[in-house]
Order: C-alpha cells, then sequence, then structure tokens
C-alpha cells in the first residue's frame, strides 16, 4: 500500500491593506449594535491573521459583544420584575453608543477600548 502524500498547505493569504483592515475592524465594532458577539467573531476569527490592527481590534469588540450578551442574559431573566425592562433598555443604549464611538474610531485608524468590558480573549 502506498501512501497518500498530505494535502497541499493553503497559501497564506495577503495581508490587509490599511484601509480594509480599518473597514473589517469598524464592521466588528458595528455589528456589535444588532448583531452582538457574532459579528466581531466572525470577523475576527476571518482576518485576524491578515492584519494586526484587524486582530487587537476584534478581540477588543469580541469582548464587548461577551459582555453585552451578559447583560442581556441577566436582564432577560430580570424581566420578570420590571427593573429587567429598564436593564435590557441601558444595555442597548451602551450597546449603540459605544459600538458608534468604535466603528468612527477604527475608521479613522485608532483603537478603541470599551469601557465597562470583561476581557476573556486576551
Amino acid at each position: 500500500m502506498s501512501e497518500t502524500p498530505p494535502p497541499p498547505a493553503a497559501a497564506p493569504q495577503p495581508a490587509l491593506s490599511d484601509s480594509d483592515a480599518r473597514l473589517y475592524a469598524t464592521l466588528g465594532s458595528a455589528g456589535n449594535i444588532l448583531f452582538p458577539l457574532i459579528a466581531p467573531l466572525i470577523v475576527w476569527l476571518i482576518f485576524r491573521e491578515r492584519s494586526t490592527f484587524v486582530d487587537s481590534e476584534g478581540k477588543e469588540a469580541l469582548n464587548w459583544g461577551i459582555t453585552l450578551v451578559i447583560g442581556y442574559i441577566i436582564s432577560s431573566i430580570l424581566f420578570v420584575i420590571i427593573i429587567g425592562m429598564v436593564l435590557w433598555v441601558i444595555v442597548f443604549i451602551l450597546a449603540l453608543v459605544f459600538g458608534i464611538q468604535a466603528a468612527m474610531k477604527n475608521n479613522k485608524g485608532e483603537s478603541y477600548r470599551y469601557p465597562f468590558t470583561f476581557r476573556f480573549v486576551k
């Protein structure tokens, strides 16, 4: 029996241009507004090896998305009492405000650190 050769390794992807890196970092940050955790996770997993900027900003947006999901879960549990509705609105407003701020900074090529974030992904 002859051994089959291993499949060829995938060619490394070219590095992202500066404008593309800013675009994908912006999409990851803005995506947290409507799709917390999902949008930055997709952007970070696909483009992290092609740009250090997307890698660092993607991790930051991913950590913010995790924090948002925790906030939404806690507010959903507390929805039985009125405080849950108020907390859900507060979490959404924070997602909107900080998501827009981060997207604007990332679009300019600047880093953004979200306040109130649990940093799970380092």
